[in-house]
């Protein structure tokens, strides 16, 4: 594939996604819920968690010229953040909302983390994206440029995931 049409592609992507999301936020909320979806958020947490170490581990053994392991921690990451995608918006397209209370002294760490973690996440889909099509098309200069900025801004997107979690979750009312 050339790299004009991964460009492309990962435009394509990128605007479909994010524009799927947007609409998410404005349609009605569901009358009911199937059980199953009241388990995603943890699940969001876990596969946010799980890719967060897994990067981790790629970095280390790039480092270390484990080429073949860092390119398999990888794809498994960029798997697993796919299904938090998939969950994230299974879970969404429910209408759920669920807000910090207001007179918490957390709410403004809370709404930082929260709006900085929704915006990296934007920026981040089309970086990974490029950065992956690089890797493993093996234009290894150009992937290298690019995951300078997409490695930690994914780091930071998958652990203020987890975070933004943890403090919203003893709110949920389901």
């Amino acid at each position: 594939m050339k790299e004009a049409t991964a460009l492309r592609i990962t435009w394509v992507l990128t605007i479909t996604i994010l524009g799927l999301v947007l609409v998410l936020h404005y349609l009605p909320k569901a009358s009911t819920m199937p059980a199953i979806v009241t388990c995603l958020p943890a699940l969001n947490a876990v596969l946010n968690g799980t890719t967060f170490c897994l990067l981790i581990l790629a970095n280390y053994f790039i480092k270390r010229q484990k080429v073949a392991v860092h390119k398999w921690l990888n794809i498994t990451a960029f798997g697993l953040s796919t299904v938090f995608l998939l969950s994230y918006v299974a879970f969404h397209s429910y209408g759920v909302e669920t807000k910090f209370p207001s007179d918490n002294p957390m709410k403004p760490l809370y709404l930082f983390l929260l709006i900085t973690h929704i915006l990296c996440a934007a920026i981040v889909l089309p970086l990974v994206l490029m950065s992956m099509y690089r890797g493993l098309a093996g234009q290894f200069l150009k992937h290298r440029r690019i995951t300078r900025w997409s490695y930690p801004i994914w780091l930071y997107v998958t652990a203020t995931g987890v975070i933004v979690y943890l403090m919203i979750s003893p709110y949920y009312n389901f």
